[in-house]
């Protein structure tokens, strides 16, 4: 390759020839690609920390939620909020307070009606007959 007699003799490697390709562009293009796939995946990787947290607790729809409004609103304080809520342990009402029905139930003598539409009644026995007196004498004397 024939260069300018008024360029320098020394060009760096990212100069090309009018017929080559462009190795910094190619080069530039593969880090920026990557670059941006990284950061996306990072981001959303991020984004659904929350979730990732709060997947077996109880409160895990409403973290859900929020991480969804947070993605499509920007608003960041919704995922603030998803990410509280799956840090934190909410306690457990529901187990004491059933617990303490079924216990007021029992004392009451009032059946539950959930058990008795699950468990058949069962039917009478029919007693045996037992002998009266007289017919205790009756078949003695026979």
């Amino acid at each position: 390759m024939q260069t300018h007699p008024a360029a320098s003799h020394h060009l760096p490697w990212f100069l090309t020839a009018p017929d080559a390709s462009d190795t910094l562009f190619t080069l530039t293009t593969i880090v920026v690609i990557a670059a941006v796939l990284g950061l996306g995946l990072l981001f959303f990787r991020l984004h659904s920390l929350p979730e990732r947290w709060g997947h077996k607790k109880l409160q895990f729809e409403i973290v859900a939620v929020l991480g969804l409004l947070s993605l499509f609103t920007h608003v960041h304080a919704f995922w603030v909020a998803g990410l509280l809520l799956a840090v934190i342990d909410l306690p457990d009402f529901l187990t004491p307070l059933r617990r303490i029905a079924t216990s007021a139930e029992k004392l009451s003598g009032i059946e539950r009606q959930a058990e008795m539409d699950s468990e058949p009644e069962p039917s009478p026995q029919p007693k045996p007959e037992q002998p009266q007196p007289a017919q205790l004498q009756l078949a003695a004397g026979s």
